[in-house]
């Protein structure tokens, strides 16, 4: 199986078992059932990965979803550019063309190899974007080129978000810290959360 199929059989088991019934139902977002080519196609044009509704409110997702290894990590991260890609518009990555109202952000409590002995999140959140993309509009939350590792905040009012580069050149992305999104503006961004703030 492809490395691409390895971690979409992942995705997708854990979306299924561990945040529908886990997450989503607290909430009270059910699952919208697309078209299998629209679905399709709002993944790749738009980073938009599911649809929820709740009434008559409807929520666009991204997840991402890591294993029990990543635990001591807080930030998820936004694929930035692909620079050397040679289609031109192939070079913004998901930061440019992403639209789904919500990111879903998720630590399994195992290995990825044992995920179908999961039985829950050491960590998730759900970031309201538009308010994440806002921020970053208006400079309070900033990506920068700086050659570091890790989110900072800074002036106690602001977070520097590095520009990181996947070892094999293929293309860049920029971390965000999701406890500091939660101590500078609360629940502001956060719509749900467990044990990045607990």
């Amino acid at each position: 199986m492809s490395s691409y199929k390895k971690d979409r059989a992942f995705s997708d088991y854990v979306h299924q078992q561990l945040a529908l019934p886990l997450i989503y139902k607290a909430l009270g977002w059910q699952e919208v059932r697309l078209r299998k080519d629209y679905a399709q196609y709002i993944d790749m044009m738009d980073g938009i990965d599911y649809v929820f509704r709740k009434g008559n409110e409807i929520m666009s997702v991204q997840e991402r979803f890591r294993e029990a290894q990543y635990k001591d990590y807080s930030d998820f991260t936004i694929r930035y550019r692909r620079d050397d890609n040679k289609f031109k518009e192939r070079q913004e990555s998901e930061y440019y063309k992403m639209k789904a109202h919500y990111f879903t952000y998720g630590i399994i409590d195992c290995a990825k190899s044992k995920v179908n002995t999961a039985k829950g999140f050491i960590k998730y959140a759900i970031i309201d974007l538009k308010k994440v993309y806002d921020k970053i509009d208006s400079k309070a939350i900033f990506i920068s080129d700086n050659k570091k590792h890790k989110c900072e905040i800074v002036n106690n009012k602001r977070i520097e978000c590095p520009v990181k580069y996947n070892v094999d050149g293929s293309s860049s992305f920029f971390p965000i810290d999701i406890s500091f999104l939660m101590k500078l503006w609360g629940n502001e961004m956060i719509v749900a959360q467990k044990g990045f703030c607990d």
